[in-house]
């Protein structure tokens, strides 16, 4: 992937963490009390660039890469599930001797930065949630689900790279946000079918049922979020999401009752993407409280 033309919209420092010879990827940019950025699914620490710009003015900002996504390696032969992920987020958090952490999870990264948190719940501050979910469902729309058909799903993700270039339309409401610089920055490390490896494996973790391979990581990472019931919550929710849509809002808000909520009525998925002017402030005002 070439640097030089995303320098513009991610104009950020490269840092890195060896786990066991895997180059695992971070940007950490400011000084202060710790924000721990954590990335889902196609994206990377790039869709958090918005945020990193204004609040390392402010905090120090951390915002990694998974294994298999951004500017981390994209080793074929590595366990690419949810416990795994987990772990590594973990070890940086120990590495850099993290503490009063303000996490931020969107999609998958709500589900492996709650996993780390319940697990280290003294490093925990606060919580800031995006379109996530740390908890079972039943859920999954016919887009994803298709993608998790043997031989078609590893065609139509790998090969010809659509369920990352689909989301550019499909997980925003205001398109004309995604300019050519943005879109090739999402799409910028997959840009091979040996490097969309973490996509397509991150469609195959979603555990169902039990005997999931991720199944059991699920129920422990649910079964710890009472853990974290004292730690401030701001829940943000782009109500235009047809992946996670506000019945995931719900249950957070059934689970967390003292979370603060943000609901934006007109944004998608990609919340940071749609209303980030909306959200830049409340994200302020919820840290200095």
């Amino acid at each position: 992937m070439n640097r030089n033309l995303l320098a513009e919209e991610y104009p950020f420092e490269s840092h890195s963490l060896d786990l066991d010879g895997v180059r695992y990827h971070y940007v950490d940019e400011g000084s202060g009390e710790p924000l721990l950025l954590v990335h889902g699914n196609p994206t990377w620490s790039f869709a958090w660039r918005h945020l990193i710009r204004d609040l390392s003015r402010d905090y120090r900002v951390i915002a990694v890469d998974h294994v298999g996504c951004g500017l981390s390696d994209k080793p074929a032969d590595y366990p690419y599930l949810l416990r795994q992920h987990v772990s590594n987020l973990k070890q940086l958090v120990e590495t850099l001797d993290l503490k009063g952490i303000s996490l931020f999870g969107h999609d998958w990264g709500g589900c492996i930065g709650m996993g780390m948190a319940g697990e280290m719940p003294d490093r925990i501050r606060r919580i800031v949630l995006m379109n996530t979910a740390a908890f079972r469902s039943q859920r999954i729309p016919l887009r994803i689900a298709v993608c998790r058909i043997p031989v078609l799903g590893a065609l139509g993700v790998r090969g010809l790279n659509l369920f990352s270039r689909a989301a550019l339309t499909m997980a925003v409401s205001h398109r004309d946000r995604m300019t050519p610089a943005v879109r090739a920055g999402y799409l910028a490390p997959y840009d091979t079918w040996a490097h969309r490896i973490a996509v397509h494996r991150f469609v195959q973790d979603i555990p169902l049922s039990p005997g999931h391979p991720s199944y059991d990581t699920l129920v422990g990472i649910e079964s710890r979020l009472e853990r974290l019931q004292e730690r401030p919550m701001l829940l943000i929710w782009g109500e235009r999401d047809w992946c996670f849509t506000t019945e995931f809002l719900a249950e957070w808000q059934q689970r967390f009752p003292d979370a603060e909520v943000m609901r934006i009525p007109e944004a998608g998925h990609y919340v940071f993407e749609d209303a980030r002017e909306q959200m830049l402030p409340r994200i302020r005002q919820f840290l200095e409280t």
